[in-house]
């Protein structure tokens, strides 16, 4: 029996699914686990943080395998947030995973490779990956690859989540001083963050900026909705910044007449208000695209990857095989059902 770990570490949360039974295209998915993430492999002891969190997240769901696997893993394979700018920091987090779990084999990728995999079924395509932060990546029939954005929230991102909300943030200070237009951003802000005085200090309070950044962005896309211009705005041109980011990658990729393209991630739960102006960016492309729904999500993509070392995703993958015994690993019951979902 095949049982192998996919993982979705983000920068806003980490999820960890455990699959038993099937291949790479098939098995039954056990339990989901859920912890916080982590800011990045990119940034400053990212992949120290991020083995914590893949820890944290996967640690639980190992007490299924003592009776059924031996309680040893085929595979790992972990989509993280930060890996495509940071490759030897992948190499590292492979590297402490595989002394860490009782795995035989651990892949670490990008969290924007695995979300491609899983949207498209492991084909090719260009896939528009939203959450904390924005990519979107293009794998074409020939084996070209195109990444566009996802330089981080300081230097890229655009139109992700960590953009709106610093966007609709910057906004109600704005109207705070007087500089700027009353908007209703200002109330929305005072009201998740309290006194707009003590805005940046509440900013950085959890470590996460950006991740903090990105809770604002539901209240830009309600105030957009309920008419507030300057939130409009924003929602608008976080659409067109992300549009213009998967038309690039469109561009930069072989494919045929009309090329699947797909928008994936939590982003995409902001509703009409980001996703109608966006779905008009592509429709609107030179190039034909077909636009099409994701066939599955960062943990599907995750899992193909981890059992599949055959996709054309894999020269983005660090692959670690196990050439050592396996380690004791602490597994602690599941004893959390906030967190642990069958």
């Amino acid at each position: 029996m095949t049982a192998a770990v996919a993982v979705d570490l983000g920068k806003t949360g980490c999820r960890a699914v455990l699959w038993t039974g099937g291949t790479a295209d098939a098995g039954l998915a056990h339990d989901v686990h859920e912890v916080p993430g982590a800011p990045g492999l990119a940034a400053d002891n990212g992949v120290a943080a991020a083995r914590a969190a893949v820890r944290a997240a996967v640690l639980p769901l190992l007490p299924r395998l003592q009776g059924e696997h031996g309680g040893r893993l085929d595979a790992v394979c972990v989509g993280a947030a930060g890996a495509a700018t940071a490759p030897e920091a992948a190499r590292a987090l492979a590297a402490l995973l595989i002394e860490d779990l009782p795995a035989d084999e651990v892949a670490v990728t990008s969290d924007a490779v695995t979300a491609h995999a899983g949207a498209l079924g492991g084909r090719t395509g260009v896939v528009l990956a939203i959450g904390t932060g924005s990519v979107a990546i293009g794998i074409g029939e020939d084996g070209s690859y195109a990444r566009v954005d996802g330089w981080g929230p300081w230097l890229g991102d655009e139109g992700s989540g960590a953009w709106i909300g610093a966007a609709g943030l910057r906004a109600a200070l704005r109207a705070h001083d007087g500089r700027g237009p009353h908007t209703a951003l200002l109330a929305a802000a005072a009201e998740r963050f309290g006194d707009p005085d003590r805005l940046p200090a509440a900013l950085g309070r959890d470590g996460n900026p950006a991740r903090t950044a990105a809770s604002f962005a539901p209240q830009v896309a309600r105030a957009a909705a309920a008419g507030d211009d300057i939130a409009t705005t924003i929602v608008r041109d976080a659409a067109a910044a992300l549009g213009e980011a998967a038309l690039t990658a469109a561009r930069r990729i072989a494919g045929g007449d009309a090329l699947p393209v797909t928008v994936t991630g939590g982003l995409t739960g902001l509703g009409e208000p980001l996703t109608g102006p966006l779905t008009a960016a592509l429709t609107g492309s030179p190039r034909p695209l077909h636009l099409r729904p994701p066939l599955g999500d960062p943990l599907d993509g995750a899992r193909l990857l981890a059992l599949d070392a055959s996709a054309p995703h894999e020269p983005h993958v660090a692959r670690l095989r196990r050439t050592t015994a396996l380690p004791t690993v602490p597994t602690p019951p599941v004893t959390s059902p906030a967190v642990i979902q069958e």
